[in-house]
């Protein structure tokens, strides 16, 4: 991850599921807002399950 930069704090279940979705990069080229709406909605989260449904439904729409 060393060749990603932001101002944001990533939480580590969150790079977790990014990395296993290769979507790191994909994270790293949205707006800083964008990028802390994303990291927002992971706090509700409660399971690595549902972290990994949420970074699955982000990497599905940006393939659309």
């Amino acid at each position: 991850m060393d060749k990603h930069t932001s101002n944001v704090e990533l939480p580590v279940g969150l790079g977790l599921a990014l990395e296993s979705y290769n979507a790191m990069d994909y994270f790293y080229s949205l707006p800083p807002e964008s990028q802390q709406q994303i990291i927002d909605q992971t706090h509700s989260m409660q399971s690595k399950d549902e972290m990994q449904a949420y970074v699955q439904s982000i990497v599905r729409n940006t393939l659309k």
